[in-house]
């Protein structure tokens, strides 16, 4: 380590040892006085100048490495993709009426006889190949490569010390984290996990229920079941309630399916996690991170885990980031991710943004993160052809890294390890427009405004406040969005224009964003003719060629729009 590191590990010590909760403001704030204080006798945090305590946490920078990567690929995979069903089957098969509900009764036959624990069972994961998958997700541009750990349906992924209901000993028999980082960083791929069961307390409450109506009215799910009750069963000697985590009263408005979203916050009537519980899900997180050491870590949380009940997921950051400066010779190269952060939480962690999108250029790195369908497999999107298109995947990464952000992107895994055709041509269309125009997002940064176009009109609804954020746009000839790399302007044409022409008005002689520099040379990206173009009070037009040179957006590399480094 560099004296400059000690010096800087010795300040932030002291700081850190004043540093405290500051007493209760509200529920999601990182001044709340969390109930629960998990023990950390069995997993220790790593020692280092970040305590667990927002105001040590904020001390926090993003690696430049993130800054540069701008795109990455999910793995959003586990046992809900077996049915093929979509999103949060092992919540909606125990709610009856709901379409998951329908297709569990036809395929598994009714949840009291038969729940999530056998889907588990009958996941195989048979055609399963990482290498063959991150090596295609690389050809794509992915620069790092995210894999789900666990889910809210509590079942890790990995040969977990904590969770007996995990892959190595259950499913495909598999440590599916060990290959899929073996993989990654085969390819040179920074790799991250996701970690989603903090929520599995509330998320699997219908489990408790039992059908309303029918041949099996009144009949309990399995969500109440004991280790007791396996007796002879194929899950003899495991706990059912290692689990479901159903020991424990119910929410509010249990028969709601839409309570879980409301109550995410663990306010709104949530029933609160029991300390045992929270260390649990300490237990098990450390473990994943202190033996895989990820380089991204994605909490499925408000801020951070179980905040504000426990400060499991304070002890969780600052050994994320203590490990990090340790392995790295007292570089941090940690990234962590929250969602729905206060501006003293985005000084602590990077801003992520669920399906959805800032409308403006962010101070701080951020991430979006989409899907092209649902995040888990859904058979029916690929029957219908209803995934997102690569040239919409590509608009959606041109307007995300021109506001300072990356795109990490979803692409749904079948439940036997494969892609669909559709998937795959859309990964090998997106690593086709990689191939002419990835200078213009690779190790870019924002220019003084984001773009120009009727689309940027609409931007108010593609936040994070707002559902459908990540929806297709209808983009024209006229909306732009601006790259920088160097003294490079890049203009990135968000579709193809009709008249083969293209006026940026925010290049125009005398445009307040130029600082007075007049453009030296235009060209367009994949294209080796020449551009025709001029640049007048009214902006810099440019005529294009007959056909573009490739599928989605196209861009033109502009000089002279910036100052010489």
């Amino acid at each position: 380590m560099t004296t400059t590191s000690r010096l800087w590990f010795a300040v932030c010590l002291g700081a850190c040892a004043a540093a405290g909760f500051a007493g209760a403001a509200d529920n999601t704030s990182e001044t709340a006085r969390p109930a629960v204080v998990v023990s950390t006798a069995e997993e220790p945090v790593a020692f280092g100048p970040f305590a667990p305590t927002w105001e040590s946490l904020a001390h926090y920078q993003v690696p430049a490495w993130f800054r540069d990567a701008k795109f990455g690929i999910w793995a959003h995979w586990g046992p809900q993709c077996q049915p093929e069903e979509g999103d949060w089957y092992a919540r909606n098969m125990y709610i009856q009426g709901n379409r998951q509900y329908e297709s569990h009764l036809q395929h598994y036959g009714p949840p009291s006889r038969s729940g999530f624990k056998d889907i588990i069972r009958d996941w195989r994961a048979e055609h399963w190949d990482p290498e063959q998958l991150v090596a295609l997700y690389k050809r794509a541009g992915a620069q790092y490569f995210m894999a789900l750990a666990d889910h809210e349906d509590n079942f890790d992924l990995w040969d977990s010390k904590y969770q007996p209901w995990n892959s190595v000993n259950l499913g495909p028999r598999e440590n599916i984290i060990a290959r899929w980082a073996q993989a990654a960083r085969a390819e040179g791929l920074r790799f991250g996990v996701s970690v989603h069961c903090s929520h599995a307390w509330t998320w699997y409450e219908p489990a408790q229920g039992a059908d309303r109506t029918g041949l099996f009215a009144g009949v309990p799910y399995d969500g109440r079941l004991t280790k007791a009750d396996g007796r002879g069963q194929w899950w003899d000697g495991y706990d059912p309630q290692d689990l479901y985590a159903q020991n424990h009263p119910r929410s509010a408005d249990p028969d709601d399916p839409h309570s879980v979203s409301r109550q995410w916050n663990w306010g709104a009537g949530a029933s609160q996690p029991d300390a045992a519980y929270c260390e649990k899900f300490y237990n098990r997180a450390m473990d994943l991170i202190n033996r895989y050491h990820p380089d991204l870590v994605y909490f499925d949380d408000t801020a951070l885990p179980l905040w504000p009940v426990s400060d499991a997921g304070l002890k969780l950051a600052a050994n994320f980031y203590n490990r990090s400066l340790q392995e790295h010779g007292g570089r941090l190269e940690a990234v962590l991710f929250g969602k729905g952060l206060d501006d003293f939480q985005r000084r602590c962690l990077v801003w992520d943004f669920e399906r959805g999108r800032s409308s403006r250029i962010e101070a701080q790195p951020w991430q979006c993160d989409t899907c092209i369908g649902q995040w888990h497999y859904w058979r029916e999107i690929y029957e219908q052809h209803r995934y997102k298109s690569a040239p919409t995947v590509l608009q959606m990464l041109a307007d995300v890294v021109s506001k300072n952000g990356n795109l990490l992107l979803s692409i749904p895994v079948r439940g036997d390890g494969t892609i669909d055709d559709d998937e795959r041509h859309i990964v090998e269309s997106i690593a086709a427009w990689m191939d002419v125009n990835r200078e213009c997002i690779f190790g870019t940064r924002p220019w003084r405004i984001c773009g120009e176009g009727p689309s940027l009109e609409d931007a108010a609804a593609l936040n994070e406040r707002r559902p459908g954020g990540d929806k297709p746009q209808v983009f024209t000839g006229a909306d732009i969005r601006f790259t920088t790399k160097g003294d490079t302007l890049y203009a990135i044409i968000m579709a193809w224009p009709a008249d083969h022409a293209v006026s940026i008005k925010s290049l125009g002689v005398g445009a307040p964003d130029l600082g007075g520099r007049k453009i030296t040379g235009v060209a367009l990206l994949g294209d080796r003719g020449h551009l025709d173009w001029t640049q007048g009070a009214a902006g810099l037009r440019v005529t294009l060629p007959a056909q573009p040179p490739c599928a989605g957006p196209v861009v033109l590399k502009i000089a002279g729009a910036l100052p010489a480094p």
